[in-house]
């Protein structure tokens, strides 16, 4: 749950008893509006992080224009939110979060204060309770597991009615693995859904030698927390989105530009492979010479001159050769500028005769 507490300092109150005291309808001069922004997220405990918004009033603003900047605070306070979980506060968990091994919870009973804690799962799916010993909830939902242990505790005659609530204190079964070209790449926990833009945004986001395309494979029943799969295993059940061979391919171009279809829903145990940039190579007279990463399907021999920062001026552009190894043998072949280059081709850019 997140909780907005909106501090104005130098506010819209001061501001419009400015204009007041100048004895105008409008803003006498360019004026300043800083806001401090309190940001509370609930894990288990609260915790506060401070951001401070400032707003620009011009010169000439009219009286109902500054009244109107309540809706700019709202919306910046509602965007300085938004950013809360990439800055490493913890979402709430999903109503649906599967409780596993290593998590930790935390059991508040608020009838009975002192048997209140945090509680550690074990490897085998079970923690041990006051009073009623050992409580298996392995694979249960947050409130499955609070009717659980309500059910133990009436069953054992030791409460008529508990009021007790379950959340997760800290998270550690649930991983997925993000390998190949990333910053920082390892296993990160998951705090209840995830999908593939949040968890490249905890791998630091791609390096410029990624591909346009990344490669889920899902964990194989009971493999959820071992390690990164392997993609040569025998790969579960095919669903929507996937490839013949069982993985998902993701094309992380149409991603960036907003398609949503691209934005896939990830599991515990999940490997996600962001796959190299094959190379292609320029030499001769351009500004740049050197290996090239194709980041996109389609490259044309233009766009491949332009990473290489274009022809100088004693380039033959019409006399363009590529090197391209076919069938395991070497062919030079000329070309156009629209034509289309392939993975370790070499582009040539002769000089020109005059």
């Amino acid at each position: 749950m997140l909780k907005l507490l909106i501090q104005p300092q130098d506010g819209i109150g001061e501001l419009l008893s400015a204009i007041k005291k100048a004895k105008r309808t409008m803003v006498p001069a360019d004026y300043t509006l800083t806001v401090h922004f309190l940001h509370h997220w609930r894990r288990s405990a609260w915790a506060a992080r401070e951001y401070t918004g400032k707003l620009d009033v011009p010169r000439g603003t009219s009286v109902a224009a500054c009244s109107d900047m309540r809706h700019q605070i709202l919306a910046i306070a509602m965007m300085l939110a938004s950013v809360v979980p990439v800055l490493g506060q913890a979402p709430a968990p999903e109503a649906d979060y599967a409780v596993g091994a290593q998590d930790v919870l935390l059991i508040t009973l608020y009838d009975q204060p002192e048997l209140t804690g945090k509680f550690a799962v074990e490897t085998d799916g079970t923690f041990t309770f006051p009073l009623i010993g050992r409580v298996a909830v392995r694979g249960m939902t947050l409130r499955e597991v609070e009717a659980a242990l309500k059910k133990r505790l009436i069953d054992e005659g030791l409460f008529k009615d508990p009021q007790l609530a379950v959340a997760i204190d800290e998270y550690g079964s649930q991983k997925v693995f993000i390998v190949g070209e990333v910053r920082t790449p390892g296993a990160y926990l998951m705090s209840g859904r995830m999908r593939l833009v949040e968890a490249l945004a905890r791998a630091g986001s791609t390096l410029p030698t990624a591909s346009g395309e990344a490669v889920i494979l899902h964990a194989a029943d009971g493999a959820a927390t071992g390690g990164p799969s392997d993609p040569c295993a025998p790969a579960p059940g095919e669903s929507a989105g996937d490839s013949a061979d069982g993985l998902i391919r993701v094309n992380l171009h149409e991603l960036a530009n907003g398609a949503l279809s691209q934005n896939v829903s990830l599991s515990a145990g999940d490997t996600i492979f962001v796959l190299r940039a094959e190379h292609v190579y320029v030499f001769g007279q351009v500004r740049n010479p050197g290996a090239y990463p194709l980041q996109q399907t389609n490259t044309t021999v233009l766009q491949a001159l332009s990473m290489a920062g274009g022809v100088t001026d004693r380039g033959a552009t019409g006399r363009i050769r590529i090197a391209r190894i076919v069938d395991g043998e070497k062919q030079e072949i000329t070309v156009n500028l629209t034509d289309d280059v392939l993975p370790l081709d070499t582009i040539i850019v002769p000089e020109r005769f005059f």
